[in-house]
Protein backbone atom coordinates (compact mmCIF):
# COMPACT_ATOMS: atom_id res chain seq x y z
CA UNK A 1 0.00 0.00 0.00
CA UNK A 2 0.95 3.51 -0.28
CA UNK A 3 0.74 6.03 2.55
CA UNK A 4 -1.07 9.17 1.52
CA UNK A 5 -0.15 12.41 3.56
CA UNK A 6 -0.38 15.30 1.79
CA UNK A 7 2.33 18.78 3.21
CA UNK A 8 -1.41 20.65 2.24
CA UNK A 9 -3.09 19.26 5.38
CA UNK A 10 -1.69 18.45 9.41
CA UNK A 11 0.13 16.11 9.70
CA UNK A 12 -1.29 12.87 11.23
CA UNK A 13 -1.56 12.85 15.13
CA UNK A 14 0.20 9.74 15.59
CA UNK A 15 0.72 6.90 14.00
CA UNK A 16 -1.38 6.17 10.91
CA UNK A 17 -1.94 7.88 7.39
CA UNK A 18 -4.59 10.22 6.54
CA UNK A 19 -5.02 7.63 3.22
CA UNK A 20 -3.62 4.45 1.57
CA UNK A 21 -3.52 3.54 -2.33
CA UNK A 22 -4.18 0.09 -3.24
CA UNK A 23 -2.33 -1.92 -5.74
CA UNK A 24 -4.82 -2.86 -8.27
CA UNK A 25 -5.28 -6.89 -7.85
CA UNK A 26 -5.25 -6.43 -3.80
CA UNK A 27 -7.16 -8.40 -2.10
CA UNK A 28 -9.35 -7.23 0.80
CA UNK A 29 -10.64 -8.87 4.23
CA UNK A 30 -12.37 -6.76 6.28
CA UNK A 31 -12.93 -8.18 9.94
CA UNK A 32 -15.91 -7.87 12.41
CA UNK A 33 -14.91 -5.54 15.39
CA UNK A 34 -13.38 -8.02 17.68
CA UNK A 35 -13.90 -7.73 21.54
CA UNK A 36 -11.83 -8.10 24.65
CA UNK A 37 -13.26 -11.49 25.50
CA UNK A 38 -10.85 -14.44 25.40
CA UNK A 39 -11.80 -17.50 23.77
CA UNK A 40 -12.98 -19.18 26.95
CA UNK A 41 -15.44 -15.94 27.36
CA UNK A 42 -13.50 -14.22 30.23
CA UNK A 43 -12.87 -10.54 30.33
CA UNK A 44 -9.80 -9.40 31.00
CA UNK A 45 -10.03 -6.09 33.16
CA UNK A 46 -7.86 -3.50 31.95
CA UNK A 47 -8.01 -1.07 28.70
CA UNK A 48 -4.78 -2.83 27.90
CA UNK A 49 -5.55 -6.12 28.08
CA UNK A 50 -8.75 -6.06 25.94
CA UNK A 51 -7.04 -4.43 23.39
CA UNK A 52 -4.41 -6.81 23.20
CA UNK A 53 -7.19 -9.41 23.10
CA UNK A 54 -8.61 -7.50 19.72
CA UNK A 55 -5.34 -7.77 18.25
CA UNK A 56 -4.77 -10.98 18.85
CA UNK A 57 -8.13 -11.82 18.07
CA UNK A 58 -7.77 -9.86 14.27
CA UNK A 59 -4.36 -11.48 14.03
CA UNK A 60 -5.64 -14.87 13.94
CA UNK A 61 -8.41 -13.94 11.44
CA UNK A 62 -5.83 -12.23 9.03
CA UNK A 63 -3.83 -15.74 9.74
CA UNK A 64 -6.00 -17.27 8.09
CA UNK A 65 -5.73 -16.42 4.90
CA UNK A 66 -1.93 -15.94 4.62
CA UNK A 67 -1.81 -12.06 6.01
CA UNK A 68 -0.55 -10.21 9.09
CA UNK A 69 -0.99 -7.12 10.95
CA UNK A 70 1.47 -5.45 8.04
CA UNK A 71 -1.30 -5.84 5.80
CA UNK A 72 -3.77 -3.92 7.18
CA UNK A 73 -4.97 -0.94 5.55
CA UNK A 74 -7.55 0.44 7.92
CA UNK A 75 -8.45 0.47 11.71
CA UNK A 76 -11.28 1.46 13.22
CA UNK A 77 -11.70 1.22 17.24
CA UNK A 78 -14.05 2.30 19.93
CA UNK A 79 -13.39 2.75 23.24
CA UNK A 80 -15.80 3.83 25.92
CA UNK A 81 -13.98 6.70 27.74
CA UNK A 82 -11.76 9.13 27.18
CA UNK A 83 -9.39 8.11 29.49
CA UNK A 84 -9.00 4.95 27.63
CA UNK A 85 -7.48 6.69 24.56
CA UNK A 86 -3.79 6.39 25.79
CA UNK A 87 -3.70 2.69 26.55
CA UNK A 88 -5.51 1.60 23.70
CA UNK A 89 -2.88 3.56 21.34
CA UNK A 90 0.34 2.21 23.43
CA UNK A 91 -1.32 -1.85 22.83
CA UNK A 92 -1.84 -0.36 19.19
CA UNK A 93 1.04 1.36 18.06
CA UNK A 94 2.90 -2.12 19.24
CA UNK A 95 0.91 -4.14 16.18
CA UNK A 96 1.42 -1.72 13.61
CA UNK A 97 4.49 -0.14 11.65
CA UNK A 98 5.28 1.91 8.79
CA UNK A 99 3.94 2.37 6.89
CA UNK A 100 0.81 3.21 8.95
CA UNK A 101 -3.01 2.22 7.76
CA UNK A 102 -5.64 5.04 8.24
CA UNK A 103 -7.36 4.55 11.33
CA UNK A 104 -10.42 5.94 13.55
CA UNK A 105 -10.96 5.90 17.05
CA UNK A 106 -14.57 7.13 18.34
CA UNK A 107 -15.65 7.43 21.90
CA UNK A 108 -19.26 4.96 22.46
CA UNK A 109 -21.67 5.01 25.34
CA UNK A 110 -21.07 1.19 25.62
CA UNK A 111 -21.00 -2.09 23.93
CA UNK A 112 -23.40 -5.70 24.18
CA UNK A 113 -21.91 -6.45 27.61
CA UNK A 114 -21.24 -3.46 30.18
CA UNK A 115 -17.25 -4.57 31.03
CA UNK A 116 -16.43 -4.70 27.48
CA UNK A 117 -14.07 -1.29 26.97
CA UNK A 118 -12.41 -1.32 23.36
CA UNK A 119 -14.24 -3.03 20.39
CA UNK A 120 -11.42 -2.66 17.05
CA UNK A 121 -12.27 -3.72 13.82
CA UNK A 122 -9.75 -4.12 10.34
CA UNK A 123 -9.65 -3.48 6.67
CA UNK A 124 -6.70 -5.67 5.27
CA UNK A 125 -5.38 -5.81 2.11
CA UNK A 126 -2.65 -8.22 -0.19
CA UNK A 127 -1.88 -8.74 -3.50
CA UNK A 128 -3.24 -12.05 -4.28
CA UNK A 129 -0.91 -14.47 -6.21
CA UNK A 130 -3.71 -16.16 -7.86
CA UNK A 131 -4.75 -13.17 -9.41
CA UNK A 132 -1.52 -13.03 -11.47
Amino acid sequence: MKSLIPKTIRAPFGNYSHGVALPVGARLVLTSGQLGVRPDDSVPDTIEQQAEQCFENIGAILNEVDMDFSDIVRLNAFVTDRQYFAGYMSVRDRYLSPPYPTSTLVIVSGFTRPEFLVEVEATAAKIDPDAT
